[in-house]
């Protein structure tokens, strides 16, 4: 492929209507395999880097997700850009990226065909089952095991935190999602870190389709920018996000207060 053949294969993923260019430099780099550069909407491939087209067009991809999320923030901020040094690499671009990995597979354009290669289809089904699900199905016990200590330290009279911190030498932030994957009927084979995401959506129905879309094969980055757009026109659930993040901070911040005033105390 060439530089042009790149830049209408992009084009055939989503159109773009600002103006941008593709060059493979012809080189190899250690720290990076593409580049894109807002101000001048270069895309940058070290094509040197690549084994292959499936390795050039995933980069070309990333940088295109790049440009195409910068032509939307132009559009709502009249055409500024964005302010240097701000994080780039967002749940909203890791969404967007993927989003545009799943088109180009459906176009036949890239594709991660694990068929090809048996033994790297054995070992993954291998982590999944045995490792992914196994580690799913355990923290759940965990998570069960916990609740069960919590209520024994009330019986006894002892702090739960306290218990926790110097007894289990487990931060209360762990605990708590493990309890919480515990709490409600997940799938395990999500992997312990999508059921804490899963696990937080409080309505059942959400929860499930969640749960679905991430088995079905998208990202949880994709899953979590589906739900945030369906949300967004409901004040109550906007809200209740709101009061969430306000809470955990307010118990972040008294805990920092009792640990100040522990340590006055002892000066």
């Amino acid at each position: 492929m060439d530089n042009e053949q790149i830049k209408q294969m992009l084009l055939q993923i989503e159109e773009s209507k600002l103006e941008f260019t593709v060059t493979m430099t012809g080189k190899e780099s250690t720290r990076v395999n593409g580049l894109y550069k807002p101000e001048t909407r270069e895309i940058l491939l070290h094509n040197k880097n690549f084994k292959s087209d499936m390795q050039l067009i995933y980069t070309a991809i990333h940088e295109y997700t790049h440009h195409l999320i910068n032509e939307a923030q132009l559009a709502e901020t009249g055409g500024q850009l964005p302010v240097k040094g701000s994080k780039v690499h967002t749940a909203a671009f890791w969404a967007k990226f993927h989003e545009l990995l799943a088109k180009a597979e459906e176009l036949g354009i890239y594709k991660i065909n694990l068929d090809d290669y048996p033994e790297l289809k054995e070992l993954t089904e291998n982590i999944r089952t045995n490792y992914v699900e196994a580690n799913g199905k355990l923290m759940q016990e965990f998570g069960k095991l916990l609740v069960k200590a919590h209520s024994l330290c009330e019986e006894a009279n002892i702090r739960y935190e306290d218990y926790l911190d110097r007894i289990l030498c487990l931060p209360r932030s762990t605990a708590r999602d493990i309890t919480k994957v515990a709490a409600v009927p997940v799938n395990p084979a999500l992997g312990f870190d999508n059921m804490k995401k899963v696990a937080a959506i409080k309505k059942p129905d959400e929860r499930a389709s969640a749960e679905q879309q991430i088995l079905a094969g998208k990202t949880p980055d994709t899953v979590r920018e589906l739900m945030k757009k369906k949300v967004a026109g409901d004040p109550r659930e906007k809200l209740e996000k709101e009061k969430n993040r306000l809470e955990k901070t307010i118990e972040a911040l008294q805990q920092r207060l009792q640990f100040v005033e522990e340590s006055l105390e002892h000066l």
